[in-house]
């Protein structure tokens, strides 16, 4: 008996572990989430600010003050899903990515139409950027966009580059605004997407830029977008932008989030690479003039040169 009751005691101790780890876990998982998006932010915001308040209720013997923060809690459970509904819907749509991890990593049709849909990609965004015409292209991954699709115009064509080419000629009919890719097929064009709120990344860029950083923060899709006016090439993931890739590096960059997004079960680019893609896939933009000058946003001396006119809607 004795034995059993250290025994108890014990299994206490582990569950009281366990707790606390659950407990860790969730946290973190619910921080790492939030990592490079507005969430942040508000966090830091709500932090600071009931801390100075508890402070001063604490510190002045401040009564009313304390008795409002002794019943706040209450109104933050109903509050903090509206202030973080963004965040947590891109938590639970991670989640949610289950049908991935049914899949088999290995199968060899699978690998070769994700294949040629790259191949089609790249080539009509290199062919794009030679021509400097103005394109987005969004690659739906595990996230459905079919709601975006729906305010497009209904497609569903075989993915050809030279469809893309056509569809992003200038004044064609259906070259403003995105277009869907799901597989090796094109769901819709002239498709209107959000745009981001994230000024501070996003003040040298134009609409069609925020749009293709506006997608990749709402799903886990990847956004392919070519400057018109400078001609330059960047991949959107996550709410993160690479630019300058060339067509070798835009290549290795969809194949390898592709790829590791169907082998792994979950986007790769918020797990195997959280703060951005490997050495050599591409580099991460970064604030000041030399970014501004590097991406054709700014003139001779550091002064601002015109503004890209992006795509219409979906800028």
């Amino acid at each position: 008996m004795p034995d059993l009751g250290w025994l108890l005691g014990r299994l206490g101790d582990v569950r009281a572990l366990l707790d606390i780890a659950v407990v860790t876990a969730v946290i973190y998982w619910l921080l790492w989430v939030a990592q490079g998006t507005r969430a942040t932010q508000l966090i830091r915001g709500i932090a600071t600010l009931i801390a100075v308040l508890f402070f001063l209720s604490t510190s002045l013997r401040l009564t009313t003050l304390s008795w409002l923060l002794g019943n706040i809690w209450p109104a933050l459970v109903v509050a903090i899903p509206i202030i973080f509904q963004p965040e947590l819907r891109r938590a639970l749509e991670q989640l949610g990515h289950t049908g991935a991890w049914l899949r088999s990593p290995f199968a060899q049709a699978a690998e070769q139409d994700l294949d040629r849909m790259v191949d089609e990609v790249v080539r009509a965004a290199s062919q794009l950027a030679r021509q400097r015409f103005g394109a987005l292209m969004v690659i739906e991954r595990e996230t459905g966009l079919q709601d975006y699709a729906d305010r497009g115009v209904a497609l569903d064509a075989n993915l050809t580059r030279q469809l893309l080419i056509n569809i992003f000629f200038p004044n064609s009919p259906l070259h403003d605004a995105a277009v869907v890719i799901r597989g090796e097929r094109i769901v819709a064009a002239s498709v209107v997407l959000p745009l981001t709120d994230n000024i501070s990344a996003t003040g040298q860029l134009g609409t069609r830029h925020r749009a293709a950083i506006g997608v990749t923060e709402e799903s886990d899709a990847l956004s392919v977008v070519v400057s018109e006016e400078t001609g330059q090439i960047a991949v959107a993931h996550n709410g993160r932008l690479i630019r300058n890739l060339d067509q070798d590096r835009l290549r290795r960059v969809l194949r390898s989030l592709l790829r590791l997004d169907r082998a792994q079960g979950r986007a790769a680019s918020s797990s195997s690479f959280p703060f951005g893609l490997p050495l050599g896939l591409g580099r991460p933009s970064t604030n000041g003039t030399d970014r501004a000058r590097r991406d054709g946003t700014t003139g001779p001396k550091g002064q601002p040169a015109r503004r890209e006119p992006e795509a219409g809607r979906a800028r």
